[in-house]
């Protein structure tokens, strides 16, 4: 009598997420940044929509301690929060008579 269940030849493998491992801050690095996020949460219902700001300011906390892959803002959904780069006229000298 075989008590062994065979349910396929293949076997599980396991693999990597995507984005890498995200560790722990076993530290407390960004304890502040947590709970400024945390905190406006707790405000707006649990609107995350609403956080947005303190969500990019936590990622960047944990990006600048390695507690995560450093990635651009922008591919982490944060392209409107960043500041737009100086147009070109603006970093021109303005001629006398039009300023």
């Amino acid at each position: 009598m075989s008590t062994a269940m065979n349910f396929s030849s293949k076997s599980f493998k396991p693999r990597a997420p995507d984005k890498g491992s995200f560790p722990l801050d076993h530290f407390g690095e960004c304890k502040a940044f947590k709970e400024k996020f945390m905190q406006c949460l707790r405000e707006n219902s649990f609107d995350n929509s609403k956080c947005r700001l303190q969500s990019k300011d936590y990622l960047e906390c944990r990006m600048d301690h390695q507690l995560m892959a450093r990635e651009p803002l922008q591919k982490l959904g944060f392209k409107d929060l960043m500041d737009p780069p100086p147009s070109q006229e603006e970093s021109k000298p303005c001629p006398e008579k039009s300023c």
